[in-house]
């Protein structure tokens, strides 16, 4: 099993930037792949960003794709999102969660592991 603990949220102006960090605790991190997903206030879950095992691929959803990059490194035990060009759009809470799979599904459905999540706020 993996315990994920997300961090790095916090209230930003619309244009600025955020780093949210994803730490894993538990042996074999590098087995899972990671994904990002956020949900604002009466919204459903939406995927956002997903990472391979090994870092090589990653996949975004068409409402973050070139402002967001997600990253990690596995020696650490930790996942990255850096999000540039933030707009209030952007706000909710966002959850890193991990899965066995090969090939990261972007479904919220298909992950076993969740991390509490941390709160980002895009102000106008």
């Amino acid at each position: 099993q993996v315990q994920l603990v997300e961090s790095g949220g916090g209230l930003v102006q619309t244009g600025g930037s955020l780093r949210l960090s994803c730490a894993g605790s538990g042996r074999s991190f590098s087995s899972y792949s990671i994904a990002w997903f956020r949900q604002a206030p009466g919204k459903e879950r939406e995927f956002v960003a997903t990472i391979t095992k090994s870092g090589g691929s990653t996949d975004y959803a068409d409402s973050v794709k070139g402002r967001f990059t997600v990253s990690r490194e596995n020696a650490k035990n930790m996942v990255y999102l850096q999000m540039n060009n933030l707009n209030p759009e952007d706000t909710g809470v966002y959850y890193c969660a991990a899965a066995g799979f090969a090939r990261p599904p972007t479904v919220s459905t298909r992950y076993e592991y969740w991390g509490r999540g941390t709160q980002v706020t895009v102000s106008s």
